[in-house]
């Protein structure tokens, strides 16, 4: 009986511990942007790099296309190429949870499951890259409206997602066709 009771502190104490270093990877303290017109966003973004993720491993050519439903809803098409040379694609609904801050989202690709979709960086004049993140600073996106991003800009952004404290060293460039 004694043991199992020291089994349950030290399960109780590793679970504290787990839930305090999520707790210090949350992005709860990261601003979306604003202004942001989600009609602007739409359209195919090119993926750049992003932070290692079980569901993109071993992509490659990986894009995000969104569209408006009519619903009011965005449509989300996620595609890539897989190492064996097969394409792989995903689609999924993206939900503004609150009007007066479009630039964070609920995305849905299995049932009602949804995970935050934050967009923290944009060029706000021509919507041409964004940086976005989810629930934990575990996952990191950096998109491109064009295939290839211009190196200057590529390491302004991976500064800015490291003083925020993005683990940048882990991320992977995704290969793109040519311009």
């Amino acid at each position: 009986m004694k043991t199992k009771y020291m089994l349950l502190g030290v399960i109780l104490i590793i679970a504290s511990f787990s839930t305090l270093a999520l707790a210090a990877k949350s992005t709860e303290d990261i601003a979306p942007v604003s202004p942001f017109d989600v009609n602007r966003y739409l359209g195919k973004w090119y993926e750049v790099a992003r932070l290692p993720n079980n569901f993109e491993y071993g992509l490659d050519y990986v894009t995000a296309t969104y569209s408006l439903r009519p619903d009011g809803k965005v449509a989300v098409l996620n595609q890539g190429i897989k190492q064996n040379g097969r394409p792989k694609k995903i689609t999924g609904t993206a939900t503004i949870i609150d009007a007066a801050v479009p630039a964070r989202l609920s995305v849905s690709f299995f049932l009602w499951f949804g995970a935050d979709y934050l967009i923290f960086d944009l060029d706000q004049t021509n919507y041409d890259y964004a940086m976005i993140t989810s629930g934990n600073r575990g996952y990191l996106w950096i998109l491109s409206r064009t295939p290839q991003m211009n190196d200057t800009l590529y390491s302004s952004l991976v500064a800015k997602a490291a003083a925020l404290g993005f683990e940048t060293t882990q991320l992977i460039k995704v290969k793109q066709p040519a311009n």
